[in-house]
């Protein structure tokens, strides 16, 4: 099986600009191919572990990818997908973003030389010349038509600003460098992406004369269309200092019967055969799919001695167990307990398990929040030291979030 048959039984491509071409080139042909990624935070995050995977598929294929930091397209902010205009960042923030990036990139990516290029759209981008730019770039782009992209489209109601307006430009000039400088044929990403895409196959055609191609991958959403990869503290992190290595496990163990499959094919390197045999199960079945899902995702980003002890600690709690050795577990500091007692608020935001005090009120008040298993529904309550000199206190967020608080 080719990596084109590959990625079509395993749902993962969207849309294309030329299926049997691209088709033909991945099956006969070493492509040198591009993904960008801006640098917008100090870790990736599980959206961007679809595109690692998809990366590392055809690197296995033998194909050669540009990994691209985007250290000047972040300067300007993608307004895909967002209400408001992204935070202004500095160069220094965006460079250490950039480097925190690759050091995760590497674990599932081989960057060696002649592997894959590493390369920062900064190093272009900062040196354009906006009359030249203008000139011999924007020419090429109807104002019309990227009023038409939902990349601007969504952001009009609200204000678009000539900033961001610009990013299109900037993502297509991408493509335009990296072909120019390393015969890059084809750039992917997430669907979301497909108008930016568009304009980048379409600059490099009109300028070059060249055929180039554009591919974008499903999006990781529920079977509902929600995107995946979000909790109540925010997104899902690779960094296992802003997601625990537990925190992860149990986000994909919990997935809806729904979507574990689907995440299956994306998301693992399971033969495409052994998770097709998986869409049969049913019942408690579901259960051991999303241990195996869980279990592989956690082995991959983490490591497989997290991976074990987030299996072990879950198999203890869904079984009923008393074993705690394996659970996230918060040491409070001395000065909440100044009074003998500690909030219940400031524990649920000292353990990560609320966002706000006010989140963590709306979940006490819902019925969501429990301190050795018994249900907390004053959010004034305060849990005594003394509790502690029975030992640990556990407590419990919704059914399935479990923590372990110490003194």
């Amino acid at each position: 099986m080719t990596v084109f048959e590959e990625f079509k039984r395993r749902g993962l491509i969207a849309q294309c600009t030329d299926e049997e071409k691209v088709k033909e080139l991945l099956e006969n042909e070493k492509v040198t191919f591009y993904i960008g990624f801006d640098a917008t935070a100090d870790s990736l995050h599980v959206g961007h572990f679809l595109q690692l995977i998809v990366i590392k598929h055809l690197q296995n294929a033998g194909h050669m990818p540009i990994l691209l930091l985007g250290t000047g397209t972040t300067m300007v902010g993608d307004p895909t997908g967002k209400t408001d205009m992204r935070k202004m960042m500095t160069v220094d923030e965006i460079n250490y973003n950039a480097d925190q990036f690759l050091k995760q990139m590497s674990k599932f990516v081989d960057v060696t030389p002649g592997k894959a290029i590493v390369a920062r759209n900064g190093d272009w981008l900062m040196n354009l010349k906006y009359i030249e730019l203008l000139r011999d770039v924007g020419v090429h782009f109807s104002v019309n038509k990227m009023l038409t992209a939902d990349s601007v489209k969504t952001r009009l109601e609200r204000g678009c600003t000539f900033l961001e307006f610009n990013y299109m430009i900037m993502q297509s000039y991408d493509f335009l460098h990296l072909f120019r400088e390393y015969g890059c044929r084809m750039e992917l990403g997430g669907n979301d992406q497909w108008s930016n895409i568009l304009g980048g196959v379409d600059l490099v055609r009109r300028v070059e004369r060249q055929d180039v191609y554009g591919l974008t991958f499903t999006l990781l959403t529920t079977k509902e269309g929600k995107k995946m990869g979000k909790t109540e503290n925010g997104a899902v992190w690779l960094d296992p200092q802003k997601t625990s290595p537990y925190e992860f496990f149990q986000y994909w163990r919990n997935v809806d019967d729904a979507d574990v499959i689907h995440c299956l094919k994306l998301l693992t390197f399971l033969p495409i055969e052994e998770i097709e045999a998986m869409e049969r199960w049913q019942g408690s079945e579901l259960n051991r799919a999303k241990e195996i899902l869980a279990y592989e995702l956690t082995k991959m980003v983490h490591s497989k001695e997290d991976a074990d002890r987030a299996l072990a600690a879950a198999k203890a709690l869904f079984s009923g167990g008393t074993d705690n050795s394996n659970m996230p577990t918060t040491q409070l500091p001395e000065d909440l307990f100044a009074d003998g007692a500690a909030g219940i608020l400031d524990v649920l935001l000292a353990a990560g398990l609320a966002p706000s005090k006010a989140e963590g009120r709306r979940l006490i008040q819902q019925g969501g929040i429990a301190v050795n298993e018994q249900k907390i529904s004053d959010p004034l309550y305060r849990i005594p030291a003394s509790l502690f000199d029975q030992g640990d206190v556990i407590v419990k967020k919704g059914k399935k979030v479990y923590h372990k608080i110490t003194k």
